[in-house]
């Protein structure tokens, strides 16, 4: 076990098993927010589901491990590449062309990070923690929250704009996640990198119709 904490690859297979785990999270996320498309009930059930229960605390705090561990370990590898390259970012270790988001991927997770401090702010401290904490204004209807934050053009367009920079993160970061696990050479990289990039876009998309619905629909009633 020494080296995988103590090794490159073995902080870098770390990284890439913590990833995988937020990637599936964001899948299940997603699929959450668009079932506010089609019911609110329903949202607002799931959302009861996973309100201040023992198992959804037990999830969030995992959930909450695994970002630090990413987010520990992302900034470890980076220092690390840092100081090995000089002034390069974190990069693969494939021959082929680098492309501009494996060169930023730490800028890109920090403006990630920012992004997620904002939606925890608006949701999560609103909703699971106000309730753990019997706060007063703890909200009992999250769709209702959904629906008021994204009626908002200004707040959807900087949601949006998030998304974009996780869509960056997400198409170099599955791929070299891939990479880690020992997808590489010239047969899998094409696959890998198809794959990688339309798990990204699934999940863009996916989670930018709930704000760009919802604004839509305040622009056009007005």
């Amino acid at each position: 076990m020494y080296w995988l904490f103590n090794s490159s690859i073995g902080r870098k297979l770390i990284m890439s098993i913590s990833g995988i785990f937020l990637v599936l999270f964001l899948l299940f996320h997603m699929s959450m927010n668009l079932t506010l498309l089609f019911s609110t009930e329903a949202y607002d059930w799931i959302c009861e589901l996973l309100g201040a229960n023992w198992y959804a605390i037990a999830g969030t705090l995992v959930l909450a491990a695994g970002v630090a561990i990413h987010i520990v370990y992302g900034t470890w590898l980076t220092l690390q590449n840092q100081k090995a390259r000089g002034a390069d970012q974190y990069v693969s270790s494939s021959k082929t062309k680098t492309e501009w988001s494996a060169k930023n991927m730490y800028v890109l997770g920090l403006i990630i990070l920012l992004g997620l401090i904002i939606h925890l702010w608006n949701f999560w401290y609103k909703m699971q923690l106000a309730e753990l904490l019997h706060l007063p204004d703890a909200v009992s209807e999250g769709s209702g929250l959904v629906i008021e934050l994204f009626s908002n053009p200004w707040y959807s367009i900087i949601y949006v704009l998030w998304l974009a920079a996780l869509w960056f993160h997400l198409t170099h970061g599955v791929w070299s996640a891939f990479q880690t696990l020992g997808l590489n050479g010239k047969t899998w990289y094409p696959r890998v990198k198809f794959i990688s990039n339309v798990v990204a876009t699934v999940i863009m998309i996916g989670f930018a119709v709930v704000p760009v619905y919802f604004t839509m629909l305040i622009l056009f009633n007005n």
